[in-house]
């Protein structure tokens, strides 16, 4: 079997996002979604909150898992049996920081990276580009799932 993870802040979790694990589960036995764990970095979402909607948004997928990690992501893959990490790419700009990343993973275990372009529907989405649109009071529907959008509103209400 072969096991993938495809990791992320997911803060919060978009149509892209969701589209490169989709696609991913296609190709592979199993797939992890693993959330970055990062204290210095203020987010929309808690760690739980957006463990959550990820697990809601790809309970259709049943070889997905949704888990958190600290430190460096070869060594969760290592404590996971995980072969492969899945990253999308939605510019060349992207490709150029991956690949450094991809070899630097490499350098450091056997994991290797896979990279799945991003649909181009979605090749401009970012979860920060997301958030700061919504916070604006921008249309963000259609780019990340229905209940992601309801608790963004309900977030920056309480802002």
């Amino acid at each position: 079997m072969t096991k993938v993870v495809c990791p992320g802040s997911f803060d919060p979790v978009t149509n892209g996002h969701l589209d490169i694990v989709g696609r991913a589960s296609r190709l592979f036995d199993e797939v992890v979604v693993a959330v970055l764990v990062n204290r210095s970095k203020q987010s929309l979402f808690s760690l739980e909150e957006r463990i959550d909607m990820l697990r809601r948004a790809t309970s259709h997928l049943p070889n997905v898992t949704v888990d958190s990690f600290q430190g460096l992501l070869v060594d969760f893959c290592t404590e996971h049996g995980i072969s492969a990490i899945v990253k999308g790419l939605r510019a060349v700009s992207d490709f150029d920081y991956e690949l450094q990343m991809a070899q630097m993973n490499g350098s450091l275990t056997d994991v290797d990276t896979v990279f799945i372009p991003t649909s181009p529907e979605y090749s401009f989405l970012a979860s920060s580009l997301v958030k700061e649109v919504a916070k604006g009071g921008g249309d963000v529907s259609g780019l990340v799932p229905d209940f992601v959008l309801e608790r963004m509103t309900e977030a920056f209400e309480q802002d």
